[in-house]
């Protein structure tokens, strides 16, 4: 089966190529800034097993890209279109990058890696909001009403802008 060719097609090819070529820029400076995380910021034996696995998948798949856009430049500077099976294996590397930002949002939220602070949960609550149980104080009712004030405030201001 041959897909019908678009009168757009080489305009994608470039869009997609430009897309990958800045993706693979984009990677170094991601790699760096990872690398220098990953040895300076605190974490415990937990973190540290989510990050090392983070760090070797996020290798992996910027080695997979790079031989990626090592193709696709040759294929560039040839004059020649990416082959059926380039445009699979670039689908195919999705998967490791996935799997890489999964890693991150995990060393994020579920770790606190790289977390300033954390919220206090039991700092705040606002108006409607389920109870929590336990008990409340008078000084908390107090800050959700200044808190919906500043709230206001900043609406009328944004209001006021447009």
């Amino acid at each position: 089966m041959t897909l019908p060719r678009s009168s757009h097609g080489k305009a994608f090819r470039v869009a997609g190529r430009l897309n990958l070529w800045l993706g693979m820029v984009m990677t170094v400076g991601t790699l760096l800034t990872g690398w220098y995380a990953y040895n300076t910021v605190p974490h415990d034996g937990a973190s540290h097993e989510v990050m090392t696995t983070h760090r070797n998948i996020a290798l992996f798949t910027a080695l997979v890209f790079a031989g990626l856009t090592a193709w696709s430049l040759r294929q560039a500077i040839f004059g020649r279109r990416e082959p059926r099976v380039f445009v699979l294996a670039l689908a195919l590397a999705t998967a490791p990058l996935a799997v890489t930002g999964f890693y991150g949002g995990e060393l994020v939220y579920r770790h606190g890696v790289g977390v300033l602070s954390l919220p206090d949960a039991d700092d705040h609550h606002h108006h409607g909001a389920h109870d929590h149980g336990g008990d409340h104080h008078p000084e908390e009712h107090e800050h959700e009403h200044e808190h919906e004030h500043e709230h206001d405030e900043l609406r009328e201001e944004h209001e006021h802008d447009h």
